[in-house]
């Protein structure tokens, strides 16, 4: 069955002046989130910004894929602590994200290096934010195994 989530904004004004709210209406676990064209291109005063609820979908959505990747090779994490980062940038064909850049360290018992990195690479392959964004953006990991 496909699970559907749904999200609301409201803008008000110009693009450059407007203000505007976002809300996950499926969970409810946020609510009248201000937005506007500043806290995307300079300062975040704030406000959140499409980019950033991006950059927490694709955190989010990584983290559990490396999480099942090292399940399935016998080796589950006891924690994995995700950084995505991504890019809002004006390009010749206007303004684009182009670029979402994860981080992780990772706490796994019984696990080498480039083991860690080897699944930090395939779950970034595998991750459904990663596979909307592949091909618009380039993506990448860095994978750093903690004791």
């Amino acid at each position: 069955m496909a699970a559907v989530r749904r999200a609301e904004a409201v803008w008000e004004g110009d693009l450059r002046s407007g203000k505007g709210e976002i809300a996950g209406k499926s969970s409810g676990a946020f609510n009248r989130l201000p937005i506007s064209w500043g806290s995307r291109t300079e300062a975040s005063g704030g406000k959140t910004s499409p980019e950033e609820l991006i950059a927490a979908a694709h955190a989010g959505c990584f983290a559990m894929a490396l999480s099942h990747e090292l399940t399935k090779a016998g080796t589950p994490p006891q924690r994995l602590d995700v950084m995505a980062e991504v890019t809002f940038d004006q390009t010749p064909a206007g303004f684009r994200v182009t670029s979402s850049r994860l981080e992780v360290r990772g706490a796994v018992k019984g696990l080498d290096a480039p083991r860690f990195s080897a699944a930090a690479e395939a779950a970034k392959e595998g991750c459904p934010v990663s596979q909307a964004l592949k091909g618009n953006v380039e993506l990448s990991v860095r994978a750093t195994l903690v004791s």
